[in-house]
């Protein structure tokens, strides 16, 4: 019963469009031949999409609402219902979703798709189309198909269910740290179900999420996972059991080394700098790599000089602060590791109660840039950039605290609680909050108010 007042409804709608078109002629005093030559729509289509013989196209109601005179996308919504009076096809839905997400009508996407998905058969169309829309940039759009098609195969153990989970992943992720943890928690256990290649940057993306979250404990199981991956692949010249001209984002080798990469980091972050350059040696000497081409060769140069910069810093944070001259020199060349630097920089500062105001001197216009900044820097996310600049206000704040100039340190200390609201850090928001109360007494009365507003935003949880 449920189904034939479904269709009983959807075809009253269905005669609703041509109802209006009938209206208008009749109103407009137009012939069909007039309007046909005003809307570029064959008459004797015409007459027949008026006399309910045939199903309209979307592009033919496209032309017919222009002809109207009305905005795009009038009567989607009865053509929506239209659709699902006849035979479900294919070949008029599938345009009708590329249309609604060329005008972002998602509510229709979502009824269209909800209603195909109760056929297994159409879940392949569908994710080759969220695939296109998600490659044409129209995340919103792509990631209602993805859920889709994922929810109607749940129960299925396929790679199309894993991928969907892949996209939407990385469409989830944003300025929010406490759901990009979720979502990365939920896309980790559908990893192994993707191809070989795609296992690759997918461990890539969860470790540089884990590494934004400062979730070392899963950066290092990522970053390991990924390197024993790329290790195997690349020994046996391995391609994906999916066809032979899928590739990995980036070489082959280059996952290997950015797993010892991130494996030192992880290191550095723990304090165990002696294994840290254990990890650095790994990518210092790339004699292994079997690529000749130009780009490998430039891969080699720059993670040889990586390398460099790296065993420096190293030797810094273990208090050999006679390398910093020689450290500084390394980065002011390297744009993209100039802001991870100052922070280390900065930190090693505060542990070892050295002098480094000429180097924030130095760096002052990069650091006033890191505060616009929004764009991915080098291979680094959105996300690790905005916990990175995060934790340089922190120790810079500190540093200058630490040297009583108490303005400019509790200026820098209210920056760093903006973006640690900004990016939902909650341990940072804890940190700022003990470090003002601590100095409350020599902050003025400009800086409390602004303290004040800023509190009054963090959500309650």
């Amino acid at each position: 019963m449920r189904i034939f007042l479904l269709e009983v409804v959807e075809l009253i709608h269905t005669t609703t469009i041509r109802s209006e078109l009938d209206f208008y002629l009749k109103k407009t005093g137009l012939t069909i031949n007039q309007f046909a030559e005003q809307s570029k729509i064959n008459s004797g289509t015409l007459s027949t999409i008026i006399k309910g013989v045939r199903p309209i196209a979307v592009q033919q109601l496209d032309r017919m609402v222009s002809a109207m005179g009305l905005p795009e996308g009038s009567f989607y919504e009865l053509y929506a219902d239209e659709c699902f009076a006849y035979p479900l096809n294919w070949r008029r839905l599938k345009p009708f979703l590329y249309r609604c997400a060329e005008l972002d009508k998602l509510e229709l996407i979502q009824k269209v798709v909800r209603y195909m998905t109760d056929n297994l058969a159409y879940a392949p169309m569908l994710f080759d189309t969220a695939e296109d829309l998600f490659n044409q940039g129209k995340n919103s759009a792509a990631a209602i198909i993805y859920e889709s098609v994922a929810e109607s195969e749940k129960y299925q153990h396929s790679e199309r269910l894993a991928l969907c989970h892949y996209r939407l992943f990385t469409i989830s992720l944003g300025h929010d740290q406490d759901k990009n943890l979720r979502v990365a928690t939920k896309f980790e256990e559908f990893v192994e179900r993707l191809d070989e290649v795609d296992q690759l940057d997918a461990l890539k993306d969860l470790a540089n999420t884990y590494l934004s979250l400062r979730q070392w404990s899963k950066v290092d199981e990522m970053a390991e996972e990924m390197g024993r991956k790329a290790t195997i692949q690349y020994k046996f010249n391995q391609t994906s059991r999916y066809g032979i001209h899928k590739k990995p984002k980036q070489p082959l080798f280059l996952y290997i080394i950015y797993s010892h990469l991130l494996r030192s980091a992880v290191c550095d972050e723990r304090g165990e700098y002696e294994e840290a350059l254990k990890y650095v040696s790994l990518y210092s000497d790339l004699s292994w790599v079997r690529e000749d081409t130009a780009e490998a060769l430039r891969l080699k140069e720059e993670f040889a000089m990586l390398a460099v910069v790296n065993t420096c810093l190293y030797q810094l944070m273990m208090g050999q602060v006679k390398i910093l001259p020689q450290y500084v020199n390394y980065i002011e060349s390297r744009e993209a590791e100039i802001l991870p630097a100052l922070i280390k920089i900065v930190q090693a500062a505060n542990k070892y109660n050295f002098d480094i105001d000429f180097i924030l001197k130095k760096f002052k216009g990069q650091i006033s840039a890191f505060a616009v900044k929004q764009a991915d820097i080098g291979t680094y996310t959105y996300q690790v950039v905005a916990d990175r600049y995060t934790r340089f206000l922190s120790e810079l704040s500190l540093y200058y605290l630490r040297n009583q100039q108490y303005d400019i340190g509790i200026n820098n200390l209210l920056d760093c609680l903006t973006s640690a609201i900004e990016i939902h850090n909650d341990n940072a928001i804890l940190n700022c909050v003990r470090t003002f109360e601590q100095f409350r007494h020599v902050t003025s009365v400009e800086a409390q108010n602004r303290y004040n507003i800023l509190i009054s935003e963090v959500p309650m949880k």
